[in-house]
């Protein structure tokens, strides 16, 4: 499904279904240089379980047109924009990596919109090394297999997936090549990392979140160990933090226990 967005095309997987404002509403919000295919498992599950679904690209990215979000302040401000087009006056948003930023950002300018706060592979800060931000500006491809090295934890995933003997690694890379590809006037890429490692408002947005909060970490996690998250979790008031056998691509690699730690925390 397509919105109008700031004047611009921004594109929202929803399962296949149309949008039913008696039923709640989940946005998914993806990482750098991925798009809404990576929660592909969660939002169709959710999508026929009842629930409004938006698994959006950001701007800039693959079908979203715009110029992508250089902070997560400035992506927040979109999620907001995309709501009020969508015509959501609450939702459950739930971010991996550079998307859990801005979903926390949202929930804490705007608390009476978020109704749940799910945080996947999270971290704070979030900071990036200089060896991948340099990779991302001059030269994507590397950077891009040192990525995947640093976010998966298994070669295969388990047949629930996408299949007996998918390639993590190598559908990862090639995801990434085609989302950099899509955007021939920026680079998303670095543009993200850097976003990612700009953004130190963490702490004070966790403690202007109201809404309930899930902390969803992999154990295996290189990107964004669970350690990473504690500055996060001694903020957020009552939160509960749920650990899977995973690496940082969590919705791949444990794509069962993501959706079951989903479930249960927004009730589904």
């Amino acid at each position: 499904m397509n919105y109008t967005v700031n004047g611009h095309t921004t594109y929202c997987y929803t399962g296949g279904k149309s949008f039913d404002a008696a039923k709640p509403t989940v946005v998914f919000i993806h990482g750098v240089l991925n798009d809404h295919s990576v929660w592909i498992l969660q939002s169709r599950w959710f999508a026929n379980h009842g629930w409004n679904v938006l698994a959006l690209d950001l701007p800039g990215h693959c079908r979203s047109e715009g110029k992508p979000p250089a902070s997560v302040e400035e992506a927040a401000g979109f999620m907001l924009a995309l709501l009020d087009a969508a015509g959501v006056d609450k939702a459950a948003l739930v971010g991996h990596s550079f998307g859990s930023l801005i979903a926390l950002e949202t929930a804490a300018r705007a608390p009476q919109r978020v109704s749940h706060l799910a945080l996947v592979g999270t971290a704070c800060p979030m900071t990036v090394s200089p060896a991948l931000l340099d990779g991302a500006l001059n030269a994507p491809q590397r950077a891009i297999d040192m990525v995947n090295t640093f976010s998966h934890s298994l070669l295969a995933p388990p047949p629930s997936s996408l299949g007996p003997g998918t390639w993590l690694q190598g559908g990862s890379r090639a995801l990434m090549r085609r989302v950099l590809a899509s955007n021939r006037e920026a680079n998303v890429f670095h543009i993200g990392f850097k976003a990612c490692n700009d953004y130190a408002n963490g702490e004070a947005a966790m403690a202007a979140v109201t809404c309930p909060v899930l902390f969803l970490l992999g154990e295996s996690d290189q990107m964004t160990p669970p350690r990473a998250a504690k500055a996060l979790t001694a903020k957020a008031r009552g939160a509960k933090v749920v650990t899977v056998p995973a690496g940082h691509a969590l919705m791949t690699e444990a794509p069962d226990q993501t959706l079951f730690a989903l479930k249960d925390f927004l009730g589904a």
